[in-house]
């Protein structure tokens, strides 16, 4: 309201000034003075008065008004075919498998719907695809009474994180749905079940990711979803990410919390809402359990918290593993060899041009810097003063490196050993090179049911433990993807586990010694698709974590491709794919990339190397700034004009 006023305060003196009559110099000054103000207070507007999510009821509508246009469409008889491609898979948000047959089991992808398996992995069928929305955070399956519930809204908090709309059940395997509310939780980390009562269950909802909103916490419902109650909030940035139940108590439950606000300019991925809690009385009361005499971190830089519960009526355990936010200190930082960034940030231009010549002819390979800047050029760019020798870090500290160097503590796993009352960090030191310094996207634990000292992190690189946490060794085989979300691991038959990823689906009989991979689905997160001229043409795409594809128009999905040996789309760009462009003069130059702007110019018969063309800074300039997805437009008029 403050701010509301104080810009209809300025406006009004604005036009106050421009209609009275001073004198010239006394024009001057005030223009100079209400337009200081004036960006002022659009500035201030623009930061602090951000704008609200689009309102659930509103995005109903247009689902409705979609549906009503699909009637009466003069194409809708025209039939579509799947041309792939389904080789790759997509972000997997979370597995249910049968507890009686685990060839039986339902995958829920990010941004591809639902889909179960009767066959171990070898076809799928999808089950949520005429649905409004097709985005999901978690599933929860009554596998005796044949009920599916489905928490829309990926809670991976990513760029790429699309909002759901609240709670959707089927009480018939899959076949039609019913909507039950929720529908401004926006993002649903978890759904936990009654074991002895269909109708009660609880649910973990994030909230809003670029705005604040009450809908978020955890809550409980007794009927069926009929209605819900709101029986854990922290505040408007907090949501409930995390929630697990006593196999031998029902009524006890732990729950996290996690704080975060996303913009499109930054991410707080960590706050003091973030936090564990427990309830005793079946979720209508909670104690927080990570105060400052618990041994469990707290404050600002608490991030994302997954948990797991060991009991087997015996031993009680709790484990958390937590985005520790926190910046380490420089002796708990990753030892550097050579010339370091750090070094250099306080280095004086007089011990700079000391500093031996292989020394800094070592940085500047290893950093990637041009070849224009030579040992003998930048040491007379520092000679002459026109940079200083902090300038070599700037150069390099863009967005996509930034998410790697930011020294903060990331994973790190705590375990309770008394129903929450206290903690120990199991491990000595930093869990290095699997988090790195987006944790948010991860926040998963495992423990199997009949080893409490073997329990898995899932990361980067998915990792196991055999002692309780104190040592952990990758279990990420070569045919298996990075980034990882899911995992379920099997009580009755040890070392069976299948995991879900940025890859889809794999499946493990020996602990992770080898893995099955299962990628019938053909879903993906496809940022752009792009056409050439070809006869026929080519549909080239860029996906989330799969880099950039091509194949034929002519392909028809299916298996034959696995006996003839050769799949025929081809992947022609890493990381996450983006836009493409293609030269139809030729059919053969191709402009493409991936994340934060790094943009190639390639040819697809192969000959010669992808060449960078991204606008690059100068030395003494700080690094050009670029989204995740930069776009990118070759002319049509002039296709020399990118």
């Amino acid at each position: 309201m403050a701010f509301e006023q104080l810009r209809k305060e300025t406006f009004k003196r604005v036009a106050y000034l421009r209609d009275t009559k001073y004198n010239l110099m006394n024009t001057r000054i005030t223009t100079l003075f209400t337009t200081v103000l004036f960006l002022t207070v659009i500035f201030l507007t623009s930061v602090y008065s951000q704008p609200l999510a689009t309102p659930a009821s509103q995005r109903q509508e247009g689902w409705m008004q979609r549906q009503t246009m699909l009637e009466s469409s003069l194409v809708k008889a025209l039939p579509f075919r799947s041309v792939g491609p389904s080789v790759f898979g997509g972000r997997v948000a979370d597995l249910d498998v049968s507890p009686t047959d685990p060839s039986h089991f339902f995958v829920a992808y990010a941004s591809g719907g639902l889909w179960k398996t009767e066959n171990n992995g070898t076809s799928f069928t999808p089950l949520f695809d005429e649905q409004p929305v097709i985005t999901i955070g978690d599933i929860a399956v009554d596998w005796d009474s044949d009920i599916i519930w489905v928490g829309s809204g990926e809670v991976n908090s990513s760029r790429s994180s699309y909002a759901g709309n609240g709670i959707y059940r089927s009480g018939d395997g899959g076949k039609s749905w019913e909507h039950l509310g929720l529908e401004e939780s926006h993002h649903i980390g978890r759904i936990v079940l009654h074991p002895d009562d269909p109708n009660t269950l609880w649910v973990a909802a994030l909230g809003h990711l670029y705005s604040e909103n009450a809908e978020r916490g955890v809550f409980k419902t007794t009927n069926g979803g009929q209605t819900w109650e709101k029986v854990l909030f922290v505040n408007t940035n907090a949501g409930g990410v995390d929630l697990v139940i006593d196999p031998k108590n029902p009524d006890i439950l732990y729950a996290a919390t996690w704080e975060r606000s996303r913009k499109a300019w930054n991410f707080e991925e960590a706050g003091e809402g973030s936090g564990i809690w427990k309830s005793i009385d079946g979720g209508l009361t909670w104690e927080r359990l990570s105060s400052p005499e618990s041994g469990f971190p707290e404050g600002a830089g608490v991030g994302r918290i997954g948990l797991a519960l060991y009991n087997d009526g015996s031993t009680n355990r709790l484990y958390a593993v937590v985005d520790n936010y926190n910046r380490r200190p420089k002796e708990e930082q990753p030892a550097e060899d050579g010339l370091t960034k750090d070094a250099l940030k306080t280095m004086s231009t007089e011990d700079f041009l000391e500093l031996d010549e292989k020394v800094l002819e070592s940085f500047l390979e290893t950093n990637g810097f041009p070849k224009k800047y030579s040992v003998s050029k930048v040491r007379e760019m520092v000679k002459n003063g026109e940079i200083l020798p902090v300038a070599l870090v700037e150069y390099l500290e863009d967005a996509n490196s930034l998410l790697f160097d930011t020294p903060v503590y990331g994973a790190q796993v705590y375990r309770s050993d008394d129903l929450g009352v206290s903690w120990t960090m199991t491990h000595e030191g930093p869990m290095e090179g699997v988090y790195y310094s987006y944790g948010y996207y991860f926040g998963q634990i495992r423990v199997s049911t009949s080893n409490p000292d073997k329990i898995y992190i899932l990361g980067v690189p998915v990792i196991r433990s055999d002692d309780g946490g104190k040592t952990f060794s990758s279990i990420n085989g070569a045919n298996v993807h990075a980034d990882h979300h899911a995992l379920w691991v099997n009580p009755d038959r040890a070392g069976h586990l299948i995991l879900g990823n940025d890859g889809g689906v794999n499946i493990s009989y020996d602990d992770g010694e080898h893995w099955v991979v299962c990628n019938t689905p053909p879903v993906g997160q496809f940022y752009s698709v792009a056409l050439d001229m070809q006869e026929p043409y080519n549909i080239f795409g860029g996906l989330q974590d799969n880099g950039v594809w091509v194949g034929p128009s002519t392909y028809r999905a299916g298996y034959r491709w696995q006996s003839e040996g050769q799949y025929p789309y081809k992947r022609i760009m890493g990381g996450d794919g983006m836009q493409v462009a293609i030269d139809h003069r030729d059919n053969n130059t191709v402009y493409t990339g991936y994340q934060f702007g790094n943009t190639f110019r390639l040819s697809m018969d192969g000959k010669g190397r992808p060449v960078r063309i991204t606008p690059s800074h100068s030395l003494g300039e700080r690094p050009l700034r670029w989204n995740w997805q930069t776009p990118i437009h070759l002319s049509i008029h002039n296709q020399d004009i990118l």
